[in-house]
């Protein structure tokens, strides 16, 4: 373990991972409301470099020295807002970046910034820091592999790439936003899944103490549910008698 662990057990950590579209943010978003505990959705932080990056670029394309330059020197933060949904937002900067950082776009950049080594090591101790505030979830692609190796509780949600599609199709309906077509979709989805399997640092994979949860054919409260009883028989089990 290295010099940035030593406080992990001042709270229990959970991490979930998996690829996109799996319902981890609102998973893990009801499961902190329901426990108390603290929401860090870490992709939020590569989703904000990118959508910053792209703000200072034309093209469609983010290089590693500007990516690496903000994530260096960009202020990142979660605030709480009852009131809105997400409940934890994100603030690049001092501006809430929340409602422009889920677009198609932004996400296929995101995955392409979390590429960079330079971009998740100016990232991990933040990640660390926040996670390491108290009792918290954190939902990513590495955390359990990564960022918490010894997180006390690992899941890896999962769903078959048509359904991830069929749900971006529909938050990006609700949102007011353009919406591809499914097809279309399903592509950006497997495109998304290769590029973040096969990056050469942190590549998104499955912790192996990590309990695989298929969420295709489940519902999101089923999905917690599923979830919130491990966490509770966890508790049960290290619980002093």
């Amino acid at each position: 373990m290295d010099e940035n662990m030593h406080i992990l057990k001042q709270g229990i950590v959970i991490a979930i991972d998996g690829p996109a579209g799996t319902g981890k943010s609102s998973v893990t978003r009801l499961l902190a409301e329901r426990l108390g505990f603290i929401h860090i959705d870490t992709g939020a932080l590569y989703r904000a470099i990118a959508y910053l990056a792209h703000g200072q670029n034309d093209g469609n394309n983010v290089l590693e020295p500007k990516a690496s330059q903000l994530a260096k020197t960009a202020h990142l933060e979660f605030k709480l807002n009852p009131k809105l949904v997400p409940v934890n937002r994100i603030f690049a900067n001092g501006s809430d970046v929340t409602d422009f950082i889920r677009t198609p776009l932004i996400s296929m950049l995101a995955s392409q910034v979390s590429s960079y080594s330079q971009v998740r090591a100016a990232l991990l101790g933040l990640q660390r820091r926040l996670g390491c505030q108290g009792n918290s979830i954190l939902e990513g692609r590495d955390i359990g592999t990564v960022i918490f190796p010894d997180a006390d509780l690992k899941f890896f949600l999962t769903a078959s790439s048509f359904e991830r599609a069929r749900r971006r199709f529909l938050e990006l309906k609700e949102n007011g936003g353009d919406a591809p077509p499914l097809s279309e979709l399903k592509k950006q989805i497997q495109k998304r899944d290769l590029q973040d399997s096969s990056r050469a640092v942190a590549p998104l994979k499955k912790a192996q103490d990590a309990l695989t949860v298929n969420t295709t054919k489940m519902t999101l409260d089923e999905v917690v549910s599923t979830l919130e009883n491990r966490i509770k028989k966890y508790f049960s089990k290290s619980t002093c008698k």
